[in-house]
């Protein structure tokens, strides 16, 4: 598999690294990012001449002078930890010592009421209405929609599995009965498209870890193209093979941001506050949070209780001392 252009051989050999992890291609592409970054930032000095106190001035630097936000200086983190540990063979200490940490803010999820949802959808038509009810009505993140194959949708189950989401976990979320009509008939287009890109001598879909070169013909079957292919094929940038990719997400970030202010919307609404609704609504409407955690895929079920505040903290919780005077 022949690596990009990353300017050095070291940088290539961060990226040969990170492919045999089996990483997907935008980590590999934020790591390096992350990782030249640290590079210019030392003056250009190798990372095996440096180590913890180059790491630390690094991100501290990120907090202090350009304000990163806590979640940004942990990917840098990340990317760094990787490099050490992965490529280099010289793991860093779990507690770097002397780093500034940028301040996490503790904020609650935006979430629409069901009629604003109503209203966004109404605003969307096509794929990219589609995906937004598969945000709101499985509770998926933007990028698991995008990732779906073919066999991924189990119709007569009602369900929808969801293959190396976030933490390389697989689970079973659920799929309304409202999408499935929707769902094959847009499938019927697909396969049109996808049978003219075989008859043009295309149609080979990419395939995770080795498993095209286990089963050299199975990137062609039905059952393993994406269910939201792009309009248009592209260049792999590893592989170099022209083939249809899945639809990039910007597509569908630009269409719901455009839905919310069409819809009248003034919430800082995105694709990701979709999947924040699906679960408080699925609260308030008395699911158990056990299930809740396991529909959103999160690891720890403190991660699923945010949205529990977001209940507790609503208008009717807390009777207003207005109402006993006026």
């Amino acid at each position: 598999m022949d690596a990009p252009l990353y300017q050095s051989a070291f940088l290539t050999e961060v990226a040969n690294t990170i492919r045999t992890r089996h990483y997907s291609l935008r980590t590999e592409q934020t790591y390096i990012d992350w990782i030249r970054r640290y590079i210019l930032f030392h003056g250009k000095r190798h990372p095996r001449e440096m180590g913890e106190g180059e790491v630390a001035a690094f991100l501290t630097y990120l907090a202090v002078q350009r304000n990163v936000a806590a979640s940004t200086q942990n990917q840098a983190l990340n990317a760094l930890v990787f490099l050490y540990k992965e490529v280099l063979e010289k793991p860093l200490n779990t507690n770097i010592p002397g780093i500034s940490y940028a301040k996490r803010p503790k904020k609650l999820p935006v979430v629409l009421t069901r009629e604003e949802v109503a209203k966004l959808l109404l605003q969307l038509d096509g794929t990219q209405w589609l995906v937004a009810c598969l945000l709101y009505g499985s509770g998926l993140r933007l990028i698991e929609s995008l990732r779906l194959r073919v066999m991924d949708l189990d119709f007569p189950r009602r369900a929808i599995v969801v293959r190396n989401g976030k933490g390389a976990k697989d689970r079973v979320v659920t799929l309304a009965d409202e999408l499935v009509q929707p769902l094959q008939r847009h499938l019927q287009n697909v396969k049109t498209r996808h049978e003219r890109d075989l008859e043009a001598g295309f149609g080979c879909v990419y395939l995770p870890y080795a498993l095209g070169r286990k089963y050299p013909n199975a990137c062609r079957e039905w059952g393993w193209q994406y269910v939201f292919p792009a309009s248009r094929r592209s260049i792999d940038p590893r592989s170099n093979v022209e083939r249809r990719h899945h639809i990039d997400a910007s597509v569908i970030q630009k269409a719901v941001n455009t839905a919310v202010k069409r819809a009248g919307i003034h919430k800082k609404a995105s694709c990701h506050t979709l999947r924040h609704s699906f679960a408080t609504h699925l609260l308030e409407r008395g699911m158990d949070i056990r299930t809740v955690q396991e529909q959103l895929g999160h690891k720890d079920v403190r991660t699923t209780q945010i949205y529990t505040h977001v209940l507790n903290r609503g208008g009717m919780a807390v009777r207003s001392p207005l109402s006993s005077v006026l």
